[in-house]
């Protein structure tokens, strides 16, 4: 880390580095120099253009006022430093923790849903000036997006600053199924395993029963954080001190986000959600960045079949050999179950 530290001529010596374990698509550190504390960010993906483009939006979005933690320049003036092909990012320290939806108040559920508006409402005026090629105008349906976990790996590269296209395909999920299926069976056996085959066996079940719902357009578009939720949010005390990691900045459907980032905040253990802070989050997003209950249903309706037709945790753990993701497995596979039996009472929090 000493080679990247002589970079930042304000930043200090360094005096100690220590790995956090926390994110799955990064790797962070803090350091501790003669001059404070700071996050040090190794950039997995390496793509030198798109930070720096995601560092202005962030630098804008400082001056708006809204909490986020900027970059620091290096002594050139440059916000990313490449060592040795590997990007990395340094950032002032943030004090605070991640707290997730039980652990917020009625209260403060609404004061989630109004930040994530403003933030919209934020990232709509400065990336509009900023990039105005990439820039799509709200409200245009053409746009839809691929099944994903907000915490899920890109698959492969694409460019951010676009938005994606098409809802999931049950023929392709039931290939996937069938695959994951076979990778159970095939090894000995605990209890996850067993969790895992009933879990796929019931989801292609619930997909016969529902292929006919797949969505067929998308809410409105607008720029979006991209991966909204507790572990990119800090709280210092009662009140967000910063909103962290913007890799995935870019053009999608809005008000997904504003649904996917309420799904696991407040998704409970046993795999329901908490309707009754889902409710005044809901109400004041829609305040805070103008959108309608029709936009907020529609985006309710392709988050769900998003999740019916997602199955990244198990890909994880069965193709890739990584078992991070296995703790969030069980509720996240409950979820689908409980959302489908309760899609009603979920569209009228998010709509009411």
């Amino acid at each position: 880390m000493h080679n990247v530290l002589r970079l930042y001529g304000q930043a200090g010596e360094p005096l100690g580095c220590v790995p956090l374990t926390e994110g799955l698509l990064n790797r962070g550190y803090r350091l501790t120099t003669t001059r404070g504390r700071f996050f040090l960010k190794h950039h997995l993906d390496g793509d030198h253009a798109a930070i720096a483009r995601q560092h202005a939006v962030t630098l804008r979005l400082a001056a708006l006022g809204l909490p986020v933690a900027p970059p620091v320049a290096d002594a050139r003036g440059a916000t990313v430093t490449v060592v040795d092909g590997r990007c990395y990012a340094l950032h002032p320290w943030v004090e605070g923790r991640h707290r997730d939806g039980g652990a917020l108040t009625r209260a403060q559920s609404r004061r989630l849903g109004a930040l994530l508006g403003h933030v919209h409402m934020c990232l709509e005026k400065v990336c509009r000036e900023e990039h105005p090629a990439a820039a799509a105008p709200a409200g245009r349906p053409d746009a839809q997006r691929p099944p994903e976990g907000p915490e899920k790996p890109p698959e492969g590269p694409g460019d951010p600053w676009q938005a994606q296209d098409a809802a999931a395909d049950p023929q392709d999920t039931y290939a996937l199924i069938e695959e994951l299926l076979e990778l159970v069976r095939r090894r000995p056996r605990d209890s996850f395993d067993e969790l895992a085959e009933h879990r796929l066996v019931e989801r292609r079940a619930l997909l016969e029963r529902h292929a006919h719902r797949r969505p067929a357009a998308a809410p409105a578009r607008g720029w979006v954080h991209g991966d909204f939720h507790p572990l990119n949010l800090l709280y210092r005390g009662g009140e967000p001190a910063a909103i962290v990691d913007w890799d995935r900045l870019g053009v999608q459907p809005r008000a997904e986000e504003a649904v996917r980032a309420a799904v696991i905040f407040f998704l409970r253990p046993d795999g329901t959600l908490d309707l009754a802070k889902i409710r005044p989050y809901a109400r004041a997003y829609r305040r805070a960045c103008g959108a309608d209950t029709a936009e907020l249903a529609a985006a309710v309706h392709r988050v769900w079949w998003e999740r019916l037709n997602d199955f990244w945790m198990l890909r994880w753990r069965y193709q890739l050999g990584d078992h991070r993701a296995d703790p969030g497995f069980p509720a996240s596979a409950a979820l689908s179950v409980w959302w489908t039996r309760s899609y009603g009472a979920v569209r009228e929090a998010f709509t009411d």
